[in-house]
């Protein structure tokens, strides 16, 4: 039985333990990535003899995953040091393990996309290198058979346009950092929580949807500031000197809570208005008390930008293709585990107001890195972020087996920025001229397998 928690106090001990001395900071990285059917482009179903479970299936018969499941159903795998999920509409992610250097997580990413690619042959499938379904509607996208998701999915229609598409449509990366203690882990959520508009400029991915353009680089980014105002964006408060670990628990008490879980059982508290975990601690609800696993639970709920639980999460970047899968979690460790560049990427962005950071963003999610901070292009902020990330990089001296080090997970994205260009603007380019809007030219040009065999 988890520990009971009774007060704030409690709750702030919960990120207290999650500090740790530098030389056990790792890096672990989630991947989404979008699953269709290779001959039109439409998203996989979960359910069926071609569909996304009969993938994992495929997955434990042949490359020794054990299954979890849920009602009968299969919804996850866990591997030997990693795990690999299913977001609400069939994108499958891979949580990948706490790696000490980039090096390893390419490695684990690499097998990964080999073995889905091999499942992919034989169901018929294909897996883009996009950040959101570029075809179906959510209508026509089955929503996973998870107890979680079937909560979320109707209260997101009543709490904002877009959280059901966020749900069923889109894809992102995600990177997990470690901190020192109380002081670091607010410098990293600030840091991380500044560059956002950048992130978005460079990793903008999601400019197809529904069957054509949708007018931005990363609609996956507009979609989420339309999901849910109480549980998503840009957090003002981290931008203060003085924010605190009772700062980001004082924030999370009072986001609606979606569920308990009892055993292997979900109770629904969507259908109760106002019930904050603040409210839930203090009263209860039908005989049960607060605890800390409530607490972890409640924290997986929140979808800011950055989040904070036991480490920092940053979950901006839209899903990329393979070459470029592994510049969100580079770019953050180079920047984040390094003091004199984390110092250097704060300098970039700390001019900001509030205000204008909230601007920056939505003007990056059209743009890309066209859109502007004043007088400089977002290209220009991106490439400055890049260039401190490599030199953390460089100066941390992990090498793999050729004697690289972790910067070379950059260069294609540093050049990509220097012309200004984003996976997004590329995508814009070829379905426009060379793709003729044809949808299986799309998916061919985008595949996992198309990169591989360049």
């Amino acid at each position: 039985m988890s520990e009971f928690v009774e007060k704030k106090e409690d709750l702030i001990r919960y990120f207290e333990q999650g500090s740790k001395p530098s030389d056990q900071w790792r890096v672990g990285s989630e991947y989404e990535k979008i699953a269709v059917s290779a001959r039109d482009g439409r998203a996989l179903p979960f359910s069926g003899p071609n569909g996304v479970e009969a993938i994992l299936k495929y997955l434990v018969d042949h490359h020794g995953y054990e299954p979890e499941d849920e009602h009968g159903r299969v919804i996850a795998l866990r591997g030997e040091h990693a795990a690999i999920t299913i977001e609400p509409g069939g994108q499958i992610e891979l949580s990948g393990e706490q790696c000490d250097t980039i090096h390893c997580a390419n490695r684990e990413f690499s097998l990964h996309i080999e073995q889905l690619m091999e499942a992919g042959r034989e169901f018929g499938a294909a897996i883009l290198g996009l950040g959101m379904q570029p075809i179906s509607r959510i209508g026509e996208i089955e929503l996973l058979p998870k107890t979680r998701y079937h909560i979320m999915y109707p209260y997101m229609a009543r709490m904002g346009r877009l959280g059901q598409r966020m749900m069923k449509q889109t894809a992102g990366v995600q990177a997990n950092l470690d901190y020192q203690d109380e002081a670091d882990a607010m410098r990293k959520l600030r840091v991380s929580m500044g560059i956002v508009p950048l992130l978005y400029a460079m990793f903008a991915n999601s400019p197809l949807s529904d069957g054509g353009l949708n007018g931005y680089q990363s609609f996956r980014g507009h979609i989420w500031t339309d999901t849910d105002r109480d549980r998503c964006g840009i957090l003002e408060f981290v931008f203060r000197d003085d924010c605190s670990f009772e700062d980001y628990a004082e924030y999370a008490l009072d986001v609606p809570m979606y569920f308990l879980i009892r055993g292997h059982e979900y109770i629904d508290l969507t259908h109760r208005p106002g019930i904050t975990f603040r409210r839930y601690m203090s009263e209860g609800w039908n005989g049960q008390r607060a605890t800390v696993e409530d607490w972890t639970n409640h924290l997986t709920t929140i979808f800011t930008e950055v989040r904070l639980k036991r480490y920092i999460e940053v979950r901006t970047a839209d899903s990329q293709p393979p070459t470029l899968m592994l510049g969100l979690p580079a770019l953050l460790k180079g920047v984040l585990y390094n003091s004199d560049c984390l110092a250097g990427a704060w300098d970039l962005v700390k001019r900001w107001s509030f205000t204008e950071r909230l601007a920056i963003t939505d003007a990056a999610h059209r743009g890309g890195l066209e859109a502007r901070a004043g007088r400089l292009k977002l290209s220009e902020l991106g490439y400055e972020l890049l260039s401190i990330a490599s030199a953390g990089l460089e100066r941390a001296r992990a090498l793999n087996d050729r004697g690289e080090d972790e910067s070379i997970y950059l260069l294609r994205l540093m050049d990509l920025v220097r012309q200004g260009i984003t996976p997004a603007s590329l995508t814009i380019e070829r379905w426009k001229g060379q793709w003729n809007y044809d949808v299986k030219r799309m998916v061919e040009a985008t595949s996992y397998e198309s990169e591989a065999r360049m």
